[in-house]
């Protein structure tokens, strides 16, 4: 049995993945990553994201309910911003919440900023990736447990990178 084990674990560290105790593949959490927000204009960004993705992140849109095909994600990776390419959330903390948004209980922490929203009149917080500043969605406190948090997310804020591909370099 530790013989097994141990090839389980050389192989995932080899293949750039790590087992996690629910035997669950994902991608390592790089507490190394420089979270210092970026010094870029956002019309910068422009070129690089689509103008739909632009519209999300720095216009602070929200695409329509159930249009985002990452609401039907069903394997292991990452869920990283779609601008600056840090990642923002693992794909065992996704859940389904019937809004037609893709919704997380918990995000990789450190990764996003909060703001409150009056946009709607009564107060909401969105949140921020914490490099880019681009805009990702709101959070709610009636998710499920263990943290009581619904990121409800805009589909085209984030791209999903499956655990058999490597996550890209950060943007800067």
């Amino acid at each position: 049995m530790q013989r097994r084990q141990f090839i389980i674990q050389a192989g995932s560290i080899v293949g750039g993945f790590m087992v996690m105790g629910s035997g669950v593949l994902a991608h390592p959490i790089n507490n190394e990553l420089d979270l210092t927000p970026l010094d870029k204009k956002r019309d910068e960004w422009r070129p690089l994201v689509s103008s739909s993705e632009y519209n999300i992140l720095f216009e602070e849109g929200t695409e329509p309910s159930g249009s985002s095909p990452l609401n039907h994600v069903k394997e292991d990776g990452t869920f990283i911003c779609a601008a600056c390419y840090l990642p923002l959330f693992e794909f065992d903390k996704k859940y389904e919440s019937g809004t037609g948004w893709p919704s997380f209980y918990n995000v990789i922490a450190g990764r996003v900023a909060t703001k409150l929203d009056l946009k709607l009149i009564w107060p909401r917080k969105e949140y921020h990736c914490i490099r880019c500043g681009g805009h990702q969605g709101h959070v709610f406190e009636d998710g499920p447990e263990p943290t009581g948090l619904r990121y409800c997310n805009n589909g085209l804020a984030l791209k999903f990178i499956p655990v058999a591909k490597p996550l890209p370099k950060l943007r800067s």
